[in-house]
């Protein structure tokens, strides 16, 4: 297999998770170099810029285990098997802040870290946000997730960002896209 700039000679998983997979490649450079990476394969994310008004932007106060602190973070979410990336960030916002949105517009992409992980976090402007009707299925949070969420002026998350308060990087990332 190759992507015009190396080779990969042998790839052996040794992690298959439930967001992601772990494989250890054998890669040829162009330069005849052949090096081993840890590689982490993530099916892809969807981050949420979710603005119930255009000078407002809603986050979640989330308990991240890894780091055993509480973050404010930008809602997101892992793109499930098949699922397009539009579907995903509606789902995501319903899920993770309780909210239909009316829109979803894409805003970028970027890889969180590509020196060891292929995720691309795609981001997404969410407009025209209502609370969900009756008549529609109420969401379900993932089991790993406990938050708290809240709303917020962008120039209020912007100096977070500023004091040290938000240190969640798609957040940071997030809130230069409006």
């Amino acid at each position: 297999m190759s992507n015009g700039h190396a080779t990969v000679k042998s790839s052996q998983t040794v992690f298959e998770g439930r967001v992601f997979t772990v494989t250890v490649d054998r890669v040829s450079y162009p330069d005849g170099r052949t090096v081993t990476m840890d590689v982490i394969r993530h099916r892809g994310s969807v981050v949420l810029i979710a603005m119930p008004a255009p000078d407002k932007v809603m986050m979640v106060r989330q308990y991240r285990y890894v780091v055993d602190k509480w973050l404010w973070e930008l809602p997101a979410g892992t793109v499930d098997a098949g699922e397009d990336l539009e579907t995903a960030a509606l789902r995501e916002c319903h899920e993770e802040i309780g909210k239909i949105a009316g829109r979803a517009r894409k805003a970028s992409s970027f890889f969180p870290t590509p020196g060891f992980c292929d995720e691309l976090m795609n981001f997404f402007v969410m407009t025209d946000l209502r609370d969900r009707r009756q008549d529609e299925a109420a969401a379900a949070q993932d089991p790993d997730e406990l938050l708290t969420v809240k709303e917020f002026s962008i120039a209020e998350a912007r100096r977070m960002v500023a004091r040290g308060e938000i240190i969640d990087m798609k957040t940071v990332v997030g809130l230069t896209l409006i």
